[in-house]
């Protein structure tokens, strides 16, 4: 029997193995209870091209301090960020990669919110 996050991390690398043979720039999402983090890897995956996280001073000083990271608000933010970085650096197409995640919530929210600041997939 498979623990649960044994269960993401299966589901996880499967999404990897297809996003691979794509070798398109992917979004990364990692969620934890405190926080959301959002990373742009190159289509090698031996770059990270753009990052950004609630854990970022400037991020959790416009939240409104400690503890605010674990929302759906604060995914938006960091979506809307991570689109902006990745733009930036040069990338406008990418592919989703939930780690494992449902997408429903943060995650989504996170989606979304980088589909609306221009980020395409």
């Amino acid at each position: 029997m498979l623990t649960k996050k044994e269960q993401r991390l299966r589901r996880a690398r499967q999404t990897r193995i297809r996003i691979a043979t794509q070798g398109v720039a992917r979004l990364t999402v990692n969620r934890t209870n405190l926080h959301i983090y959002a990373s742009v890897i190159s289509g090698d995956g031996a770059k990270v091209l753009a990052s950004a996280s609630t854990a970022e001073a400037d991020v959790r000083k416009a939240l409104g301090g400690s503890g605010k990271g674990g929302n759906t608000a604060a995914a938006q933010a960091i979506g809307k960020r991570i689109a902006e970085k990745a733009k930036a650096a040069g990338v406008e197409k990418v592919a989703f990669d939930r780690s494992g995640f449902a997408y429903h919530g943060r995650v989504k929210a996170l989606a979304d919110a980088a589909r609306e600041a221009g980020l395409q997939f």
